[in-house]
């Protein structure tokens, strides 16, 4: 069987995208290993319009009765390759074989782990990747941020409104970040700077109580109190079963798409944290998940 769409991934992005394409009733399936992916795996959501306060494992849940609610059908499979012949997509599960005449790829992304003692001992209990999510949750507080780019410089800011002191460990002598954030924060006189540093251990009881750091200009360990810890070392998109000879994807293996959420591979939509939008939020991946599939279903209105 043919579908006429594939969306993979069951998350924010693909979920309201589903949601669209069945209200215009096009024959299509989901596939993703789970549902909700990172979104389940967050903490407090205190910034989703029509939740004043809720959790990513919650929303998830309400994302999924909304499949239920539309009879969406859903194969919870590992996806392990993408072959595109004759106008025809196919896609390679642990489980099975599907095909279809358009794609949306919506399978998010993962932090990049600093693979320390205690990071994920302490993951929602003090450690967080996502500042614009948790910082809020540290008011008054003191926290760390591990970083050297924009992502760090931001979420130093972001903590200054904020916290009641912040430390910003980056591992390299300088930032690779925009020079106008790294003025603005070092005008800060609740930002601490600390160069040339590894990050060796988070530790704490039930929450995180503080950090280890290697100094390497001083060939010494130092240790920080803290109550949070931010870790900003970048992204990396959950697309390595796109062939590189499709070319859609850039330096960081995000799929590079236009502001309708196509990319250059004709019949080939992509939306949320997988493509290289700049802000990673939940509200934003959804809408490009509604983008994407209103792209889609005019390429099939033109394709019949």
């Amino acid at each position: 069987m043919i579908y006429q769409a594939i969306i993979l991934g069951i998350s924010a992005a693909g979920i309201s995208a589903a949601i669209y394409l069945r209200r215009r009733n096009i024959n299509f399936i989901m596939i993703g290993k789970d549902i909700g992916g990172e979104l389940a795996l967050s903490g407090i959501v205190e910034n989703y319009p029509g939740f004043l306060k809720t959790t990513g494992l919650e929303l998830s849940l309400k994302f999924k009765e909304h499949l239920n609610y539309y009879q969406i059908d859903y194969f919870l499979e590992e996806i392990k390759e993408l072959k595109y012949n004759n106008k025809i997509f196919e896609v390679i599960t642990n489980k099975n074989y599907y095909q279809s005449k358009s794609l949306i790829i919506a399978t998010g992304a993962k932090p990049k782990k600093l693979n320390i003692p205690g990071e994920d001992i302490f993951y929602h209990k003090g450690v967080s990747y996502c500042s614009v999510c948790d910082l809020p949750l540290f008011r008054n507080k003191i926290v760390a941020i591990i970083g050297g780019g924009n992502s760090a410089l931001e979420a130093g800011l972001m903590a200054s409104q904020i916290c009641q002191k912040a430390y910003v460990i980056n591992k390299n002598p300088q930032f690779k970040g925009d020079d106008i954030l790294f003025q603005e924060l070092t005008k800060n006189e609740k930002i601490q700077i600390i160069y040339n540093a590894l990050a060796q251990e988070i530790y704490g009881d039930n929450f995180v109580r503080g950090i280890k750091f290697f100094l390497k200009d001083e060939n010494r360990i130092e240790d920080l109190t803290v109550d949070g810890v931010f870790i900003h070392i970048g992204l990396r998109a959950n697309s390595e079963f796109i062939p590189q000879e499709w070319q859609i994807k850039n330096e960081f293996g995000e799929i590079i798409i236009n502001q309708l959420g196509e990319t250059t591979l004709s019949g080939l939509f992509a939306a949320g944290d997988v493509t290289n939008i700049p802000y990673k939020q939940i509200g934003i991946a959804v809408g490009q998940g509604i983008t994407a599939a209103l792209s889609l279903i005019n390429f099939l209105n033109r394709s019949n």
